[in-house]
């Protein structure tokens, strides 16, 4: 018996800021995992992705990220896609205090 099959949105990487973006369900880019399209169904999840990875001058990257749904839009399952939903790890410098 096969398992179900777990929820899950498209992401990558955006080609030009190189900030993560998720796919919507009107199929453009957003940085917010809140207006990520939710896949249920692994058919159409495998289609979403073939369409992303087709978008070489846009995104680099692109994946399925396991989701669960949450009461804002989808949330993040593993450590990985929680710190990735939480913006860049690594800030611009402020001007340096002397």
């Amino acid at each position: 018996m096969s398992r179900p099959f777990p929820p899950k949105v498209v992401t990558a990487n955006d080609l030009r800021g190189g900030h993560v973006v998720y796919l919507t369900d009107a199929g453009q880019w957003t940085p917010r995992l809140a207006e990520a399209e939710l896949l249920t169904d692994e058919a159409e999840a495998e289609l979403r992705l073939l369409k992303a990875l087709g978008q070489t001058g846009v995104v680099v990257g692109a994946y399925l990220a396991e989701m669960r749904a949450g009461p804002a839009g989808p949330e993040p399952v593993h450590f990985r896609e929680r710190f990735r939903a939480q913006g860049p790890s690594l800030r611009r410098p402020e001007a340096a205090h002397v």
